[in-house]
């Protein structure tokens, strides 16, 4: 049976959220292996002078335990 783990992370980015979710995953997969998925909970962006500056992700990713 594979056991998997979620944690709950937050990214930005100035491109995009794909980019953000992208960042997300690859930060986490510093520190933890076997990463497998990324549910996105969350969009929101940041706004300046009527132009989004910032994109942000409230993500959970799943990885399997060793």
């Amino acid at each position: 049976m594979t056991m998997l783990k979620v944690i709950e992370v937050l990214a930005e980015s100035d491109k995009s959220w794909e980019d953000a979710a992208q960042s997300a995953v690859k930060t986490a997969q510093e520190s933890v292996r076997n990463v497998r998925s990324i549910y996105v909970k969350n969009l929101e962006a940041s706004v300046e002078n009527g132009k989004i500056k910032k994109y942000r992700i409230n993500g959970k990713i799943s990885f399997v335990l060793d």
